[in-house]
């Protein structure tokens, strides 16, 4: 899948918490993020809709 997160608004919002980014955060984010989606989809799916809500995630 592409890549679905932002990495200078996760940046900022780590700052803001008083934190340093790691340079691996935004690859284990955004694939924790893809997998997320994917597995909402499929849920979606079983269910029969083609529409992914929030109760999905």
């Amino acid at each position: 899948m592409a890549n679905l997160v932002v990495g200078s608004k996760v940046k900022d919002a780590i700052k803001a918490a008083g934190c340093n980014t790691g340079g691996d955060v935004m690859d284990g984010l955004d694939s924790e993020v893809n997998s997320m989606v994917s597995k909402a989809a499929e849920r979606a799916k079983a269910n029969g809709r083609k529409t992914v809500r929030a109760s999905d995630l």
